[in-house]
């Protein structure tokens, strides 16, 4: 049987090649480092993560907690080798980025009839089952043939990298170790504000350069990915409402709840690197040393990444795709991760376990899977190939886009309704 192909060997494409294996058929991955990197790579790995090291809460009244039990039933590769590569993040799911790349390159590897193939797809193949998991950062070439292929231009928006700095850097006389509320432990440190620290802070932030983009870049920002300046922008208190927000955290030298906090959380598993938790930016190199060394704990901080803006790209599906994400103008032909417009970490790689199991049934003449919109893979999938009036953005997962309950009940009992039914759902269909 001729191999199904996978363009991309990222989240989704990792995923999608997992599934085909797992269907017994065999699999050309498709990975263009390391002879070619996108401006936000760097490693030669599979699977890097080029933004956070969380891949968000695992609370089942949480979303994205919803989203790792349904991945978990249908086989996650991700979610496998996150669990053997994690770090204390409280509540949250966060890992070592480097051991998670290793980890899951070696994984793929290891993949019964899945042959890695280190070349870039500079267009689509004209024949065979082929899935394009090339992620936010798809090369020009292949973009361009995406364009021609879909007959429309591809949208584009701009996402964020936040810093990262030295663990033995942070001022741990100043900063605290806390999570909100005291849930799951200390697994942050915490840097506490006054309000005049805030508002100098702030009007730095307001009067930093930042990094000009080029004419034909009209930024078109996510909403849950906003750089820190452009959150400033909104207003002078959006910072301590957003990202910097202190409730659930009192300062241990004052006995009160600060005004503002910046919050790190450890991105190793040595404990050696923290990020700024929300502090993806655009700000030039020396202006983001300068004026995040005006938060109390950062004045000597050592910086081992800078924050980055990098160009996304992503297809209009709701007018190309069905909703097993095959192309309607070529259903041999599937796209998976935020190439399609679902957006983060998990969703991409839900976005490839759904593609990968898809192109396996094509290849063996069944009958796609298609999740209801009870669970929430099956709703991030109706959400992105499904037309609707006005424009179409990234969508992350939320509860909102769950089919709703029948009758009414109490609001507590909601979340955990929607969960049961969710997985109940899901394990009836698998």
């Amino acid at each position: 049987m001729e191999p199904i192909t996978v363009i991309g060997g990222g989240l989704a494409g990792c995923e999608a090649a997992a599934r085909i294996a797992a269907a017994g058929l065999p699999c050309r991955l498709l990975e263009m480092k390391p002879h070619r990197f996108s401006p936000a790579h760097q490693s030669e790995q599979l699977a890097e993560l080029v933004c956070s090291n969380s891949f968000k809460s695992e609370s089942l009244t949480n979303a994205h907690g919803l989203l790792k039990a349904e991945m978990k039933l249908l086989g996650s590769l991700v979610l496998a080798m996150a669990e053997e590569t994690r770090v204390p993040a409280g509540s949250a799911l966060a890992v070592d980025r480097e051991r998670f790349a290793d980890h899951m390159t070696h994984a793929v590897e290891q993949l019964p009839g899945v042959e890695i193939v280190r070349e870039e797809a500079a267009s689509i193949p004209a024949a065979g089952i082929v899935i394009v998991a090339t992620g936010p950062l798809t090369s020009a070439a292949l973009a361009q043939a995406v364009r021609e292929l879909c007959h429309r231009e591809a949208l584009s928006f701009y996402d964020a990298i936040a810093p990262i700095v030295t663990a033995e850097s942070i001022d741990q006389s100043i900063a605290f170790r806390a999570s909100r509320y005291d849930q799951g432990g200390g697994d942050y440190l915490n840097c506490p504000m006054t309000r005049e620290e805030y508002e100098r802070f702030y009007q730095a932030l307001l009067a930093g350069r930042k990094v000009p983009l080029r004419e034909f870049e009209a930024p078109n920002y996510f909403e849950g990915c906003l750089p820190i300046e452009v959150m400033a922008e909104r207003g002078p208190e959006t910072l301590a409402f957003g990202p910097m927000k202190p409730v659930g955290l009192t300062d241990p030298r004052t006995g009160q709840r600060p005004y503002a906090v910046v919050q790190l959380r450890q991105d190793d598993l040595a404990g050696t690197l923290y990020s700024l938790v929300g502090f993806q930016t655009r700000l030039a190199y020396p202006e983001q040393e300068r004026i995040f060394r005006m938060i109390p704990g950062l004045a000597h901080a050592e910086f081992v990444r800078l924050g980055s803006v990098h160009r996304n790209t992503f297809i209009h599906s709701p007018s190309l795709l069905h909703p097993d994400l095959s192309l309607r103008s070529d259903p041999r032909l599937f796209f998976a991760g935020q190439i399609t417009g679902v957006e983060g970490y998990l969703e991409s790689a839900a976005a490839g376990i759904i593609a990968g199991i898809n192109a396996g049934r094509r290849a063996l003449g069944r009958e796609p899977l298609v999740l209801p919109a009870t669970t929430l893979i099956g709703a991030l999938v109706r959400y992105v190939t499904t037309q609707r009036e006005g424009p179409f953005s990234p969508m992350a997962a939320n509860f909102g886009i769950l089919d709703p309950l029948a009758g009414p009940g109490p609001k507590h009992q909601r979340k955990p309704k929607l969960v049961e039914r969710s997985l109940a759902h899901l394990r009836s269909l698998i």
